[in-house]
């Protein structure tokens, strides 16, 4: 296929154009590209497409970032948290080789299976509090500023509703050892907008077992909280936790 004008536009436009991130229709059409045009920028090979309303340079690699970060802009809210959130800020334990990105959010997400061969990832939507804490999940420092990631406090709570799930018990009492320097204030924030005791009462167990600096914090807020009965985790190996009231 020959060259046409708006080809040679598109041209002129690569050098403005991001390395390493897919382009979707949404942003193409902000660089003034129809969603037409680009399947026609595709056919003619400026473009190489990736799935539905997605597109990528030619010869580029996409990185893990720039994949989260299309996917993080289509829906807002949607965040790498628990386990993931926390060995991406530092606090490691048991790290697999390409280890799967837990994301959280809220509502559906499709994330496209181009993605997801890209960046092996899991999804969920459970609503951990009460109200939103939008300051608790924030772009790591030098890191993409469309790739949001829990704080270590939120992080931590996030880590502590997978147990028994992705997270196994040993591995979270491990990390909760293993964290330093949690803000006692935004946990304390935290804990109190928790919705799910368990998550509460795992918080306090493990931090009174290990005499952690917010065991107190932890003992009160789930005292406060109460109801329910005496609680036992077990782990995949048999270990068994009691969760206090």
């Amino acid at each position: 296929m020959g060259s046409t004008i708006e080809d040679f536009s598109f041209k002129a436009l690569l050098a403005t154009l991001p390395r390493g991130e897919p382009l979707d229709v949404t942003f193409l059409k902000e660089k003034g590209l129809s969603p037409a045009h680009a399947s026609h920028l595709a056919k003619a090979g400026w473009l190489d497409h990736l799935g539905r309303g997605a597109y990528m340079l030619p010869g580029d690699t996409l990185t893990r970032d720039g994949c989260l970060a299309l996917l993080m802009r289509r829906y807002p809210g949607l965040h790498v948290g628990g386990k993931t959130a926390l060995d991406w800020r530092g606090t490691r334990h048991n790290i697999s080789f390409r280890q799967s990105v837990n994301l959280w959010g809220e509502g559906q997400v499709q994330v496209p299976a181009w993605l997801s061969e890209r960046v092996p990832c899991t999804y969920q939507c459970t609503r951990l509090f009460d109200r939103p804490h939008d300051a608790t999940i924030k772009a790591l420092p030098n890191g993409h500023p469309d790739v949001m990631v829990s704080v270590p406090e939120r992080a931590l709570l996030e880590m502590l509703s997978d147990v028994g799930k992705l997270v196994t018990l040993e591995d979270a009492r491990s990390i909760v050892e293993s964290l330093h320097s949690l803000r006692t204030s935004v946990l304390e924030n935290l804990l109190q907008s928790t919705q799910r005791i368990k998550v509460v009462r795992l918080a306090r167990t493990l931090a009174e077992d290990l005499n952690l600096p917010w065991a107190a914090l932890a003992r009160t807020v789930s005292e406060k909280k109460g109801g329910g009965t005496r609680w036992i985790a077990v782990s995949k190996s048999g270990e068994r936790l009691a969760l206090k009231r």
